[in-house]
């Protein structure tokens, strides 16, 4: 199918439902699937966001004023990861545990409004990654409606810019426990220097950015093309990284790559 017949795929599902609730963390994917919503559905498109500390705040921020202005109902939901059993220990499977404590409070959320349907943002591209949380979202039977109509990333990006979205050319984002080698245990101090050094290399110009965590040592990712620019910046980011508790700071010359803290030993279970 073309990307006009995924569309057309996508709001025909839509369209069957009653009502929808969509988890709505303001990336690319999910702010497309919730305007999408939106237009087909009208005010039984509602947003489901959780509000915690994988997710910056300035995102948070984002989705309340996304949803204001576009006349969206919005319901947070105030969560905190590391008190569900076996996340903070950071297994293989952290984002199933994770996905499933999580999208169980969206179900609730949504049944109390009397909303029977939750979807979320995976898209087409997503099964060529390592994405344990996909096994939760089949056994809650939360509808996963881009990818299955088949929409690319590019494609999303695409017509995000059609309907003049403003993530269209919004940075890829994940939770901040994705920057962190698995079984290394999750705290919030380390989420919260994750975040800052991050914001730090953002305010520096370097949107497509990650700060990965081993132990004492912060390894930053950032697009091939931006490496040289960052090399030039080394003092004074290994200044401020070391002033948030890293003793090792280092580039990765390989550049950004998603999931490049899966562990090799595990293989996509969705």
């Amino acid at each position: 199918m073309n990307i006009n017949e995924k569309k057309q795929a996508l709001e025909n599902s839509l369209r069957s439902l009653d009502g929808v609730a969509v988890a709505f963390s303001y990336g690319v994917d999910s702010t497309f699937l919730l305007k999408t919503a939106q237009t087909i559905l009208g005010d039984k498109a509602v947003a489901v966001t959780v509000r915690s500390a994988l997710m910056p705040s300035g995102e948070f921020d984002g989705s309340a004023e996304f949803c204001e202005k576009e006349g969206i109902k919005q319901v947070v939901i105030d969560a905190d990861e590391l008190e569900i059993e076996g996340f903070a220990e950071n297994p293989p499977n952290r984002c199933y545990i994770c996905k499933k404590a999580l999208f169980s409070k969206i179900i609730a959320a949504a049944g109390q409004l009397g909303i029977n349907s939750v979807c979320e943002g995976s898209n087409a591209d997503d099964i060529n990654d390592y994405r344990p949380g996909m096994r939760a979202i089949k056994e809650l039977g939360v509808l996963s409606p881009l990818l299955e109509a088949g929409l690319t990333k590019a494609e999303i990006r695409s017509l995000s810019r059609q309907m003049n979205l403003p993530t269209s050319e919004k940075p890829a984002l994940a939770c901040l426990a994705t920057r962190i080698s698995t079984g290394e245990t999750i705290t919030k101090e380390k989420l919260k220097a994750v975040e800052k050094a991050e914001s730090f290399l953002r305010s520096n110009g370097f949107s497509q950015v990650r700060v990965r965590v081993q132990g004492e040592s912060a390894r930053i990712e950032t697009e091939k093309n931006d490496i040289a620019r960052l090399a030039a910046l080394a003092a004074q980011t290994d200044l401020y990284l070391r002033s948030l508790g890293f003793r090792y700071v280092s580039l990765d010359l390989g550049g950004y790559k998603t999931g490049n803290m899966n562990s090799p030993a595990v293989k996509p279970d969705n």
